[in-house]
């Protein structure tokens, strides 16, 4: 019988005992189907490329919602989800992400950035101009928390931060690309910018602004960018 889960306190309220459950809704497939499903999963996920041309179309919250919700679920350290996923679609915000995105840009492009990661960027077409900031219909600013606040005021430690969040938003990208969206990850540094611009607080630290929408019907991307290395030269095997 399912354990309700109003027994277990959250770890956000208090200190929670362990509590277990039968393992909740798992499927295993016959070994001709698994390798199906994960056949058509690889070929479709390889079919997500980064975007920079996007259509001002506006996307349904309630898709992005339940994109957020299987963000949600992904795995994170001793269970803490430490993250926050704040939505922008008002276009004063995103005007003003997009100029203080390119002000960080400019710097980057003009002297910061040393002269072999300009290199490895010329491929891929990039300047300091990012008008998809304004032109995509929503902007999600993914941001880290150092640690966490309990109702009475009460902060507690997070574990294992940037793995739970890099998790987290790669369920969230597979998902964006599952629904049919195209996306761009955006990292401009530093991007302290986002804590004020987004209300989130300088306990929070943002990692990743994720562009999403729709690409222009006229779309082009750079082919270099669909060169991804053959299994081989990533992956080993050890056996026995």
């Amino acid at each position: 019988m399912k354990i309700p889960v109003k027994s277990v306190a959250s770890p956000m309220t208090g200190k929670a005992k362990l509590v277990l459950e039968p393992l909740p809704a798992y499927r295993e497939y016959p070994a001709v189907e698994m390798a199906l499903r994960a056949s058509e999963f690889s070929a479709d996920i390889a079919r997500r490329r980064t975007v920079r041309d996007f259509d001002s179309r506006p996307v349904a919250r309630e898709v992005i919602e339940q994109c957020l919700l299987a963000a949600g679920t992904a795995p994170s350290g001793a269970n803490q989800q430490p993250w926050h996923f704040a939505v922008v679609t008002d276009p004063a915000r995103k005007k003003r992400i997009r100029e203080a995105a390119e002000a960080e840009e400019r710097e980057f492009y003009a002297g910061r950035a040393p002269q072999e990661w300009l290199d490895a960027l010329a491929p891929l077409g990039t300047d300091p101009n990012k008008p998809f900031l304004e032109e995509a219909p929503l902007l999600i600013a993914i941001f880290a928390q150092k640690y966490g606040v309990r109702p009475e005021g009460g902060k507690f430690s997070h574990y294992y931060v940037p793995e739970s969040v890099g998790i987290a938003a790669g369920f969230l990208i597979a998902a964006l690309h599952h629904a049919g969206l195209a996306m761009l990850t955006h990292t401009p540094s530093p991007m302290g910018f986002l804590n004020q611009i987004c209300a989130r607080p300088s306990s929070e630290k943002p990692v990743i602004l994720l562009v999403v929408g729709y690409p222009k019907s006229d779309c082009q991307v750079p082919v270099y960018a669909g060169i991804k290395k053959p299994l081989q030269q990533f992956t080993s095997w050890l056996e026995s």
